[in-house]
Order: C-alpha cells, then structure tokens, then sequence
C-alpha cells in the first residue's frame, strides 16, 4: 500500500466513526435493562434500542436520567403535562377514566387472593400536584410490587429523557419492537 491509499483508509474509517457517533448521540442508542422493575415487558439484562427523536405517548416504554441515582431509569409514561393520576383498589386512573393495563396481567395472576400490586394513591398524595405540570411525566413501572418510580421520586423532567424504547434485540428468542 503506499501512502495515499493509506490515507485515504484512515479518511474513510475516521467518518464511519463520526457518522456513527452522531447517529448514536442524536437519534438512536443501545440500552442494557437492569432490574426487575419492568418485569415481564422487560428483564434484567435485555437490551433495547432506543430512538431520540419521537414524541412521548402515555404508555410508551422510556429511558431517563434517574432523578434519584447516578443511572438511568427503564419506565411506562402513566401521566402527560394536564393528566391527573389515581389508582384506588389497583385500578389505575387518568383523567378519571379506568385504564385497561394488559401489561400487567402476568403480575397479577401471580399475586395471592386480596393481595394488590399497589396501593392507593392520588397525584397529589405522591408529588403535590393535582395534575402533571408542564415540562413533566409521571411514570410507573410494570413491576409494581418492587418498581421505584414516580410514587418514590416523584414526576420526572422531560429534559431527562433520553428516549423511547423502540425495540428489545437480546435476548435473540425475545426480539419485539414496541
């Protein structure tokens, strides 16, 4: 090789690794879940991709800076800017309407007879709020027996999120885009 091809691999390579860098910085990057809190959607040590670019959903799957801890928190968007959050007798309300939560029927039949995966509470009662402020999101865990979340460190700053779960690629048998 003589020393312009040399040069011209070592171009090519440092702009795949800038390409790649931005791409990972500004839309998209790689996440390894660690805990229980969002069992069964997702265990400790999957891995998910997540997208920096999409808008947040009540209900979507996010990853954000923890406002409690030196990491980053996997979680299930409960409470948009203007909702009003309640659960009482483990139903979960918003905006005054029951919510159908599919996502937490393996938990629920696990449980014993009486037993329920969450207490009562209001919005109020756990961040002061009687609705989600501007600039916040509530958010729970699918893990509700064991999940810290908003009941524990209350809302969340949207400016925290570092994005949306798009897709879970390991374990392989466990592939799912969301």
């Amino acid at each position: 090789m003589d020393r312009s091809e040399i040069i011209s691999w070592i171009k090519s390579i440092v702009f795949a690794v800038v390409i790649t860098q931005a791409a990972r910085y500004f839309f998209f990057t790689g996440i390894v879940v660690h805990g229980e809190s969002m069992a069964p959607t997702f265990e400790d040590s999957d891995k998910v991709i997540v997208t920096k670019t999409t808008g947040i959903d009540r209900f979507d799957q996010i990853v954000f800076k923890a406002p409690d801890a030196e990491e980053n928190y996997i979680k299930r968007v409960i409470g948009l800017p203007g909702d009003s959050v309640e659960v009482k007798d483990d139903i979960l309300y918003v905006n005054g309407k029951e919510v159908n939560e599919p996502y937490l029927e393996e938990n629920r039949a696990a449980l014993l007879p009486g037993e329920k995966l969450m207490g009562d509470f209001t919005l109020a009662e756990v961040t002061g709020h009687e609705q989600v402020p501007e600039g916040y999101l509530f958010v729970l865990g699918d893990n509700r027996l064991v999940s810290k979340d908003s009941r524990a460190f209350g809302l969340i700053r949207e400016n925290s999120l570092i994005g949306e779960v798009q897709l879970r690629f390991y374990p392989f048998t466990h592939i799912q885009t969301y």
